[in-house]
């Protein structure tokens, strides 16, 4: 298969192993907002992430695309607040997942719930004639689980959404549903839960969270 520089660009990054050391590790928290939650017939409008080093987040170093639209679902937007003839300057979907790619590398991606935008990613890029993701991934919601294995916290819910995160760890929710504040506060979110794991090392983190599987 004939595939465009960028991919190999990025497949190459995997030719090195991820650090054992947690702290040497870069972790993408990232966030998809979209037009509804069909892999086939909604579209992603925006993918935001930021990244984690050494336990802090790299506030200058943030992404943010916004993606033109064929498909829009107008009664998503009051979620997601973007609108269909918004002024945002937009790029088209190849542009936004290359984009992406570079930011992303071999990272580890963090997300809350984050098999759904890891699929929507795929989806897109399979859209595009590309292979699909080949980063490491870490969920919050069952690494905040694991949290309550070590802890004298009983808790009887099963699920946890990011609202949840976002109260129990006293994170603001000033700019909930959009791409970058929920990336933003899944990334306050996973430091919050490494303070309380206290990992050995990336392996130990990344297989104890339990098996993900992301086919379309």
């Amino acid at each position: 298969m004939e595939l465009p520089d960028f991919w190999w660009d990025y497949e190459a990054h995997f030719q090195q192993k991820l650090p054992e050391d947690i702290k040497e590790n870069v972790f993408v928290a990232l966030d998809t907002e979209t037009t509804g939650f069909s892999l086939t017939k909604d579209r992603m409008l925006c993918i935001g992430a930021l990244k984690l080093m050494d336990n802090s987040i790299a506030v200058k170093d943030i992404f943010e695309v916004y993606i033109e639209q064929e498909h829009y679902n107008a009664e998503s937007a009051p979620i997601h607040g973007i609108l269909k003839r918004s002024r945002r300057n937009k790029v088209i979907e190849l542009d936004a997942l290359k984009q992406f790619l570079v930011y992303a590398k071999n990272y580890i991606l963090v997300g809350h719930h984050v098999k759904f935008d890891v699929n929507m990613i795929n989806a897109a890029l399979q859209r595009n004639g590309l292979p699909k993701l080949k980063n490491e991934t870490l969920d919050t919601e069952l690494l905040y689980k694991r949290t309550l294995l070590v802890s004298s916290v009983v808790e009887r819910k099963e699920r946890f959404t990011l609202d949840d995160l976002a109260e129990k760890f006293s994170i603001s929710k000033k700019d909930r549903h959009t791409a970058l504040g929920d990336a933003y506060i899944t990334a306050i979110a996973l430091l919050r839960i490494l303070e309380r794991l206290k990992p050995k090392n990336i392996k130990d983190l990344i297989k104890r969270q339990g098996p993900l599987k992301f086919g379309l």
